[in-house]
């Protein structure tokens, strides 16, 4: 790569770091949840949300849990005000539900912002304004001083609106770009603002610390959490939050060590949807910590209509690969990754069962997603093991081991010939066309069986290449028999080497499903037979075993 020098590192690690958060495992308590899918997320969007898709998707974010939501900064357009004044005016706040919005530090941004929320029976005020040196010099051409001020002016201008717009207010502030701003100046900042709001125990203020622009690996985020933590005025009082941006990749673990670092509470959108690379993905947070055993306190149970609402109203697309969420993030295409998952998914015995199967970090269902279609996916890359499972668990037909292999390569065959998956109704009908009651050129029209000393007799009635005739044949019992009479028509030996069945359904009318392999001068052929007798199915599955092999041997 050329230019490399003009590029350097433009973070500022704290005058001290203990590296206190690096002792702690894993993150053992879920966050305070806040969306910001309805401002950030939505400001990110080609097209904005409508007033009516921000209401559907503020309705989705309550019925996931979320008790703290962003919807907009309402001084900057005439939706955004509106949106804010239906959600009071028509009680479509939950009373345990706190709305946010967000306000720059000018008085009649401000104005605007509590005319919005007036009758708002919890609403956060969300101040902001950037501190780092770049904006300082570049942006606003004021010393930090003049920028502190700027901060402290709107904070006060906040407390007085607050104390008279009818409502129940509470105060949020964010040093906007933090990871750029000198770590001392972005204590002394919060700290002034803090002084300023007084923060108590019955009304804590937040104190927002935003990758803004994703500039240092998590680790220095960390650090900087954990200064901020240890220095803040009245921390007691204060819930510390986090907003990471995805310039780097990195916006989760940067939560989750954030989270290590001593913040109780998280900014994000779900699937990461945001300005740029998008904002810390909330649903691939939650999802970590339930791997590790941790309630998120979110409720993503039913994935598949949550991305199909996110996609409707946002316009967005989730990616096929996104952490949990995406379809094929579950899926196995390798015939050794679905031999192990269906070898462990058959020694489960119930639910509730530890979940330890591999490749898969949670079990599918538990967010909503099928085990048929969803995990097992079949093209030319796949195994017997997978498609064994894919046909047991959506069809109910229990292979044979040695079949399942024969099975396989027929079905991989087909996918690798037409280049394309083969959903599961396919590799159904792949199964019933390429084994099941195969009847050409040989059909059984007719068996009648007679008993004789001990042994047995059958008269069979064939079409063999469209001539009807009837050969009889003797056996120790009635396929031994049927098998007798096939070879004198067909004039070529072969032997039964396996056989095996099972009932595909229950009841009067279940039919029975038989799986039978010959032998032929050292080559095998498998057949399938199905009928409502038993002993009718093994002579089909005799029949389509026989009529393979005629095939094979032409072919």
């Amino acid at each position: 790569m050329k230019n490399t020098g003009k590029y350097r590192r433009s973070y500022f690690m704290p005058p001290e770091h203990e590296h206190r958060w690096a002792q702690r495992e894993y993150v053992d308590k879920a966050p305070i949840w806040c969306s910001v899918d309805l401002r950030d997320g939505n400001q990110a969007l080609v097209v904005p949300m409508s007033l009516d898709e921000k209401l559907e998707f503020f309705s989705l974010l309550v019925k996931l849990g979320f008790r703290e939501i962003e919807i907009g900064f309402p001084a900057a357009s005439e939706t955004e005000y509106e949106f804010c004044r239906r959600l009071i005016e028509d009680g479509l706040i939950p009373d345990d539900v706190k709305i946010q919005v967000l306000t720059q530090s000018r008085e009649h941004i401000i104005r605007k912002t509590f005319e919005a929320l007036e009758g708002a029976k919890n609403a956060i005020v969300h101040l902001y304004n950037s501190t780092s040196g770049t904006h300082r010099e570049q942006v606003f051409h004021m010393t930090k001083e003049e920028v502190t001020e700027m901060a402290v002016s709107g904070a006060k201008l906040i407390r007085e609106f607050a104390e008279k717009t009818p409502g129940s207010f509470s105060f949020e502030y964010s040093p906007e770009n933090f990871t750029s701003t000198e770590p001392e100046f972005a204590l002394d900042i919060c700290n002034a603002v803090l002084r300023e709001w007084e923060p108590a125990p019955d009304n804590k203020v937040i104190i927002n610390l935003p990758v803004t622009v994703e500039l240092s690996m998590p680790h220095v985020y960390a650090d900087q959490v954990e200064y901020m933590c240890s220095g803040l005025y009245k921390r007691e009082n204060v819930t510390v939050s986090l907003h990471p941006h995805n310039d780097r990749g990195c916006a989760v673990a940067d939560t989750e060590f954030g989270l290590l670092a001593g913040a109780e509470r998280v900014e994000g959108t779900l699937f990461g949807n945001g300005e740029r690379t998008g904002n810390v993905d909330i649903v691939t947070l939650a999802l970590n910590m339930y791997s590790h055993g941790v309630d998120p306190g979110l409720d993503f149970s039913d994935m598949p209509s949550i991305v199909k609402i996110f996609e409707k109203v946002t316009c967005m697309h989730v990616y096929e690969r996104q952490p949990y969420s995406g379809a094929l993030v579950f899926a196995a295409f390798s015939g050794s990754h679905q031999d192990a998952i269906a070898k462990s998914m058959k020694l489960r015995t119930n639910d509730n069962e530890r979940w330890n199967v591999p490749y898969l970090p949670i079990d599918p269902k538990d967010i909503g997603r099928e085990y048929d279609g969803d995990i097992i996916r079949i093209n030319s890359q796949s195994g017997k093991g997978g498609i064994g499972f894919l046909l047991e668990k959506k069809y109910g037909i229990v292979l044979p081991p040695k079949l399942r292999e024969a099975v396989g390569y027929a079905i991989k065959d087909i996918s690798d010939k037409e280049h394309r998956e083969l959903s599961p109704a396919d590799v159904y009908d792949a199964f019933n066309g390429t084994f099941v009651n195969i009847f050409s050129p040989l059909r059984v029209l007719e068996v009648h069986y007679k008993q004789e000393e001990g042994a047995i007799t059958a008269s069979v009635i064939t079409l063999y290449h469209g001539r009807k005739s009837e050969t009889e044949g003797h056996g120790n019992g009635r396929l031994d028999s049927v098998s007798d009479a096939l070879m004198k028509l067909l004039g070529f030996e072969f032997t039964i080497m396996d056989y095996s069945e099972q009932a595909l359904e229950r009841g009067s009318k279940s039919k029975a499903m038989s799986y039978l392999e010959i032998g032929i001068n050292g080559e095998v052929s498998w057949g399938v037979g199905v009928h409502s007798d038993i002993v009718m199915s093994s002579v089909y599955a005799l029949v389509s075993a026989v009529n393979r092999a005629n095939a094979s041997r032409k072919a």
